[in-house]
């Protein structure tokens, strides 16, 4: 997010879902969008089926594949030189929008600086891609009226992640693909809600509606809202959090709907922060990994129990509805909230969700224009800033939010650990089809936990012959953090060198074993990348 928003001003889907299908070329990168996204890989591939040209940048050979017209399988972590290198080609044979890019950006010239030198014979010696795949990507992206790009966390999980984003931001607009119906930038969100939760706050340097922390009259206006004294300092991010624990500048803890036990890495440092830290409260649905190490466990109302709204990864804000009473003493989340705030000595006194749905129009101008009586039927995408608006299918259509586009090009830097001797191969991670995130819900449900029972780590032939495994053959795999084991499955979707596992199993969670390492200006972790050994288990 911070990527987009520092090129764009805006760090969401610059599009709408069903544009995908009427794009004339279609980018995926670092997206396992059959497995994570179904519903938006049926429209990709709907497409692809009516002509649009479809190219698939990943270190595995996903689903999508199967339908790309170019496979480019990048080694792990190499993203941003790949990008200069499709970059490199679009400057070379004139296939950039010269028009867009003196209208409507600046900062051109760093990026005709930087990537000439990643000439598609560097890059495919970075990246293992073809020289002649880069050249026939760039082609196809940049020689098209309407070319949209679609990235989930295959390219933000990195060291490099900003710079990722950053160096695909680059590319779109080079190409005058950001303000058009069917092109732009579209990260594809990792849960249901995540766009609807940083919109509203669910971050350490902004308030409701990305309104800065920093900012003394936004501070102001907050106050005067809420009736009460804010500070003007940015807090911590999740994977920071732990660290302050170790270092006594945090004392307590209140995780809602998280269960970073098994989400975050090095999972045995988030164990013994929760076991340190002096007051741990968890709310949530089912008692998770996380939750066993609460003082205090609230019990929360699921999706079905409550009334309120989801915004998706295309800006919509949409309503969900109530099925059934809330199960057992759990309670909706904004009424234990509610409840709590009165115990603190505050007089919050909202009688239902549609009343906070008013205070957030109140306070958030991107959702100035929503109510319940609004999004009743269809919903509406942000920015909608007052009752008549009809809210935004596409952004920065004739400007962009930040007024002009910027590129910021990055210089390719590679992850942070690497194989060696003692830890030989490389591990990423990721999601099944089966199964979400930490499995707290999805592993509740008998159907897909018999479909996908159990953690198979995904290993290439060649790897399973030098190790001596077959089949189903359990494995006790090492990084420099911990140990887990593992059944295996022998695959041709992951190259020789690299093993594939997802995080959904706590019986054999990936997460003790990836690494830690930020991003410098995200602060996410480098989960797609960390160096293990593997051995058989006799």
């Amino acid at each position: 997010m911070a990527g987009l928003a520092k090129s764009f001003g805006s760090g969401a889907m610059t599009n709408s879902i069903n544009e995908i299908e009427g794009a004339d070329a279609i980018f995926v990168t670092g997206s396992n969008t059959t497995e994570a996204h179904p519903v938006i890989a049926l429209r990709v591939k709907k497409a692809q089926k009516e002509g649009a040209k479809l190219v698939v940048a990943d270190p595995r050979k996903i689903d999508l594949v199967k339908y790309a017209d170019l496979w480019l399988q990048h080694k792990p972590g190499t993203d941003v030189a790949l990008l200069n290198g499709l970059m490199h080609v679009i400057i070379k044979d004139g296939l950039l929008d010269e028009e867009y890019i003196e209208d409507r950006t600046e900062n051109f010239e760093a990026v005709e600086d930087i990537v000439e030198k990643y000439t598609p014979e560097y890059v495919s010696d970075i990246t293992g891609v073809p020289a002649e795949d880069i050249v026939k990507a760039a082609h196809m992206y940049g020689e098209v009226e309407r070319a949209s790009i679609l990235y989930a966390m295959g390219i933000t999980q990195h060291t490099s992640g900003t710079d990722n984003v950053l160096s695909v931001a680059c590319l779109a607009m080079l190409t005058g693909n950001v303000g058009k119906e069917s092109t732009g930038v579209n990260p594809l969100r990792g849960q249901n809600n995540v766009q609807g939760a940083c919109d509203l706050g669910a971050l350490p340097n902004v308030y409701p509606g990305y309104q800065s922390v920093a900012d003394p009259s936004i501070n102001k206006k907050f106050e005067e809202a809420w009736g009460v004294e804010l500070s003007d300092e940015v807090g911590y991010t999740v994977t920071e959090i732990f660290d302050a624990i170790d270092e006594d500048k945090v004392k307590a803890l209140y995780v809602m709907g998280e269960n970073p036990v098994l989400s975050d890495p090095d999972s045995n440092h988030i164990k013994e922060a929760l076991e340190d830290v002096e007051f741990l409260v968890v709310q949530d649905i089912f008692m998770s990994e996380t939750a066993e190490y609460a003082d205090v466990v609230l019990p929360a109302a699921s999706f079905a129990e409550k009334d309120g709204t989801f915004t998706n990864s295309e800006r919509k804000v949409q309503r969900i509805r109530k099925a059934i009473e809330p199960i057992g003493e759990s309670k909706p989340d904004w009424v234990i909230f509610n409840e709590l705030a009165k115990r603190m000595g505050h007089d919050w006194d909202y009688k239902n969700s549609s009343q906070i749905m008013d205070e957030i129009a109140s306070v958030t101008p991107i959702y100035g224009g929503m109510s319940y009586d609004r999004i009743e039927e269809d919903g509406l995408q942000w920015p909608c800033p007052d009752y008549n608006h009809p809210g935004t299918k596409y952004l920065h259509e004739g400007e962009f939010a930040r007024g002009l586009g910027q590129f910021n090009p990055a210089e390719y830097m590679p992850p942070q650990e690497q194989p060696d001797d003692d830890y030989p191969y490389v591990l990423t991670t990721g999601r099944r089809l089966f199964h979400f995130h930490t499995g707290t819900m999805s592993r509740h449900a008998d159907a897909l936990d018999e479909h996908y029972p159990e953690e198979l780590m995904e290993v290439n032939l060649a790897d399973a012959e030098k190790l001596n495994v077959k089949e189903g053959d359990k494995v006790e795999v090492t990084s420099r953090r911990g140990t887990v084991e593992s059944k295996v499955t022998i695959s041709e979707r992951v190259p020789e060198g690299l093993v594939f596992m997802s995080f959904h199993f706590a019986e054999s969670a990936a997460n003790v074993l990836t690494n830690p390492a930020l991003d410098p200006v995200a602060k996410i972790p480098e989960y797609k990348v960390c160096a293990i050994n593997i051995e058989k288990v006799s």
